[in-house]
């Protein structure tokens, strides 16, 4: 997924879109219709999953799946009325617009998912924060063990450059250590 899709990749997947899917609602193929008709609005749309989360959002649905045929949210509001959703993005132009889009197979679908954008408002589960967290203190742990590596192999190259063995031999029982420690 990518957030660099452009303007006309999106227009092109909503007419491929339209093309090939029968909306539970009219009402949503006139705003999609719209919003391709405006490449200002376009630049603003984003197709995403867990759409509800967004600050401004479309939900819309075609006819082969069971799923509420269309709402639209802002913020906490959320309405099935459709042409509320169509004075607002009219008179909110510089408003990101968040499309979620369901249909049969969507996230196999290639064309829908090759303008899937990472929803950055999908709230993330303990679960999942305590597996970025597990990996933060590893990456951590990694870059403490490179640097105090790195650190004590420049000394003990210091010390054999002067010949100081008790320096030599100190600084090696530590690598040593370390290197015991990582295994």
């Amino acid at each position: 997924m990518s957030s660099t899709i452009s303007i006309l990749e999106k227009k092109d997947f909503l007419k491929w879109f339209l093309n090939n899917y029968q909306l539970k609602r009219r009402e949503c193929a006139w705003l999609l219709n719209y919003l391709m008709s405006d490449d200002f609005l376009m630049g603003k749309v984003h197709f995403v999953e867990n759409a509800e989360y967004c600050p401004k959002s479309l939900i819309i649905s075609a006819n082969d799946v069971d799923c509420i045929p269309f709402s639209f949210h802002k913020r906490q509001h959320v309405t099935m009325d459709a042409e509320k959703s169509f004075h607002d993005i009219r008179l909110n132009k510089e408003e990101e617009i968040y499309i979620q889009l369901n249909f049969k197979d969507a996230k196999k679908n290639p064309q829908y998912v090759s303008v899937l954008e990472d929803n950055p408002f999908t709230p993330i589960d303990k679960e999942t924060e305590k597996i970025y967290s597990l990996f933060a203190d590893l990456i951590i742990d990694q870059a403490k063990f490179r640097f105090e590596k790195k650190r004590l192999t420049k000394l003990i190259d210091e010390a054999l450059d002067t010949g100081d063995k008790d320096s030599f031999l100190k600084y090696s029982e530590l690598l040593k250590n370390l290197k015991a420690l990582k295994e």
